[in-house]
């Protein structure tokens, strides 16, 4: 890796979480996320930055790759993808790759700040982060990571993308739990039910009997507590 892509990534955490927090974008009607924090900035919206954690995001959904040719050329990795909760902020990405690559591939993972402590639920956010690559550097593509999926660019420039997610069970409070192979409760409204099999995320279901043997902090994981007829009475991301 030469010098100048060094210099270029070492460059990159605080431009991008810069940047990247401004580009941040909620879907139509939601309330816009809080801006990310910065090292000369405000933390995002409920923590300070002791109590904000650097974390992958749930999910990637798109990235790009464009190549400018002016001043001695450029590529920008442009990477887009959905967080749980207004909460997040700081999008950055973070390159894992070391050296040059055997199969070319520059492997990056999609990275935000969150506070350690459970969001409500709420629609997905946009997220988005930039990150510059020199010119001269060795990648024939470009991989970024969340924390459930991945994709990858295979040329550059280049651009890949795959569906979002249907639903965000911002509206799950209340509703019938599902399990994977149940039946739903009889005279139960479709709109009134939520299935395992339609929450692709992960999951923790608490039901009115089970232990908690341990209390592991996860952003991404959804937690459903149920009632003992399986309404879902409380959830949260944690």
């Amino acid at each position: 890796m030469n010098r100048s892509l060094l210099l270029a990534i070492a460059c990159l955490t605080a431009a991008t979480w810069t940047f990247g927090a401004q580009a941040q974008t909620p879907p139509a009607g939601a309330k816009p996320p809080a801006a990310g924090y910065s090292q000369s900035g405000p933390p995002p919206e409920g923590g300070s930055p002791a109590d904000m954690v650097p974390w992958p995001i749930m999910l990637v959904t798109s990235v790009e790759v464009l190549r400018s040719t002016r001043a001695g050329g450029l590529d920008i990795v442009r990477a887009r993808g959905l967080v749980t909760s207004s909460a997040w902020g700081a999008p950055h990405l973070v390159p894992i790759t070391r050296g040059e690559p055997v199969d070319g591939i520059l492997d990056l993972i999609f990275q935000g700040v969150v506070p350690s402590s459970p969001a409500p639920l709420g629609p997905f956010m946009s997220f988005e982060a930039l990150l510059p690559v020199a010119p001269g550097h060795p990648y024939k593509g470009v991989r970024v990571r969340s924390g459930t999926n991945a994709i990858t660019v295979k040329t550059l420039p280049g651009y890949a993308e795959i569906a979002p997610p249907k639903g965000d069970c911002a509206q799950c409070r209340g509703k019938f739990f599902v399990a994977k192979g149940a039946m739903a409760p009889a005279g139960a409204a479709a709109d009134s039910i939520v299935r395992e099999a339609d929450l692709p995320w992960k999951l923790r279901v608490i039901r009115p009997t089970d232990g908690l043997p341990s209390y592991a902090f996860d952003p991404n994981r959804l937690t459903l507590v149920l009632s003992e007829d399986n309404r879902i009475v409380d959830a949260a991301w944690d």
